[in-house]
Parts: C-alpha cells; structure tokens; sequence
C-alpha cells in the first residue's frame, strides 16, 4: 500500500512548477538534500519515476505530467478546506493573498492595504505582482485567493466582478505640450511606445489604434510605465499610460498628458476568483474595499489638480 503525505505532495508541486531542485528547495524552505529525499522516497512509493534528471534541471516523465495535474487538484482542494474554515468565521483572518497586474499594483496597493488594514485587523496581506496570464494560472492553482486584473478575463472557472473605469492618457514630450491633441487613429502613425509583450495594457492600447500585435516593434518596448514615461521624457516617442499612473510617473520626467481627441480609450479594472472559492463572500467585500480605495485616490488626484 503507497504511503503518500502531503509534504511529498508539495514538494513534488514546486519541483514539477521550477524544474530545478535548488530552487524548488528555497521556495519550500528546506534544503536541497531534504526535498531530494522526500522526491525519491515518493518515486519509490509509486514504484516509478516521476522525473528525468539533467545536469542542470529536471523534467518530469509522462507519468509526472499525469500525476501533477491530478497532485494540483489535490493541493487545491486542501487549500478550499482551509478557505472554508476560514469562512466559517465572523470576521476574515489570517493570509489574504492577493494578485495585482503590474500597471495597477505601484498605484492602487498603498491606499488599498490601508484599507484593508483598518477593515481587518487580523489579516495578513500577501502581493503577488505580475502579469495576467500567470496570474489566473496561481489563482486557478490556488495559489492565489483573489487578483485584481483588467476585465475582462472570460475564464469560465472564474468569477470576475467590474470595479472601475479607467481612462488612458496620452504622455508626449514636453515640447509638444501645445500642438494639436491627437486622435486615437492618429497614434498608428505616431512613434508609440509600449509595455513589453504579456502585459494586458499593451493588448489594450494595440486595440485602441487598431494596430495588429504581430507589427514589427523593435526598441519601442518598455518593461514598465515607468520606463515608458521616462523614453517618452527623452523624445523617443509617446505613451499610453492609465490614469492613476499619471502623478507618479510623470513628476520626474519633461512630458506633457492629454486627453486623446474622440473616443477615449479606458479600461475595466476588477478583481476575479475561483468559484469554487469558499471565501466568496468575504471578497465580495473586499471587492468594495478595493472600489472605495480607487475612489479615494481618485478624489485626492481630483483636488490636487484644482490645487494646481
């Protein structure tokens, strides 16, 4: 009879997701000796291997893809226990571990773990800033409890609730402060500059000019708002950036913004989970709180603009 525990069962996720024993060992916290131990000692359980070792990294057999798609479920389904205890409770506690793609996080997190701090006085935040796509992979994984992302997502494991509106604004070089505001048809003959592929603000823009992703771009990307912002600042081109971006991005760096001519181009910011999550309810409250957290950084952008 195989004698599987959980702690193999773990181990055995980070080393299938980092395919390297060192680093599957630091994210577990143990040494590398330690998780090669508990990996052989399920092999041999299994009476087969799971992986094929290189001098470099590992990858898993045909019998390791089968048996982490199926570890993944498990994993998850342990981690809904845990969920579901703590819905059971009055008051939400303990990690609340968060998603935030890169265009929002810098932004919208200062004002929001305020808030979710004077809500919560037993919670333990965790962000976890990157990109859309990995972000519904941990949260389908269930290494995530919520994400706030751009919507909308469309995965039918998910649930997505709309939060708020968000214009883009245009970011050009200080000396073209006074000539004419371009419109959004415009900017295809314009040299725009854009967030480095993966990133669903990039996506959004190419959209709004109507500017097909496959386009030759080389040297007009960038990995950050920032680094945009501050290209844009050396007259290499002009940027899109969203709206709460604008006074962080743009006070050390000679650019003007405007508001595009026409349409405006905006986006839907709004956080998502996994139905099956136990802790629905609670993050629908959450979801307020972020909402609330947008429309007060809103308003103090709103009056430092009169102010000025």
């Amino acid at each position: 009879m195989m004698n599987l525990t959980l702690r193999q069962l773990r181990y055995f996720e980070s080393l299938s997701r980092h395919g390297h024993f060192g680093r599957a060992a630091d994210a577990c916290a143990i040494s590398q000796p330690a998780l090669s131990v508990q990996i052989r000692e399920l092999e041999e359980s299994l009476g087969a291997k799971l992986f094929e070792r290189g001098p470099r990294h590992v990858q898993l057999t045909g019998l390791g893809e089968e048996f982490a798609q199926r570890v993944r479920k498990i994993l998850q389904s342990i981690d809904e226990l845990e969920d579901l205890a703590r819905a059971s409770g009055d008051r939400l506690s303990g990690r609340l571990r968060i998603g935030v793609i890169p265009t929002i996080a810098p932004y919208l997190l200062p004002e929001l773990i305020g808030a979710l701090t004077r809500n919560y006085a037993g919670l333990d935040v965790n962000i976890r800033e990157t990109i859309t796509p990995r972000l519904i992979e941990e949260l389908e994984d269930g290494k995530l409890d919520t994400a706030i992302v751009a919507l909308p997502i469309s995965e039918p494991s998910l649930t997505e609730v709309p939060l708020f509106e968000e214009d883009m604004v245009l970011v050009r070089p200080i000396g073209d402060a006074d000539a004419p505001v371009p419109s959004g048809e415009a900017l295809r003959d314009m040299r725009l500059l854009l967030l480095e592929e993966g990133h669903c603000f990039r996506d959004q823009a190419l959209s709004f000019c109507n500017i097909q992703s496959s386009q030759p771009r080389d040297g007009l990307d960038g990995s950050s708002l920032s680094t945009l912002v501050q290209m844009v600042g050396a007259g290499i081109g002009v940027t899109l950036i969203p709206d709460m971006a604008v006074a962080v991005e743009t006070r050390s760096a000679p650019v003007a913004t405007s508001r595009l001519r026409g349409p405006q181009p905006s986006r839907t910011v709004g956080m998502i989970w996994r139905r099956t999550s136990p802790l629905a309810e609670q993050l629908t409250h959450i979801s307020e709180i972020v909402r609330d957290a947008a429309e007060a950084l809103q308003s103090r952008r709103n009056d430092a603009a009169r102010r000025h």
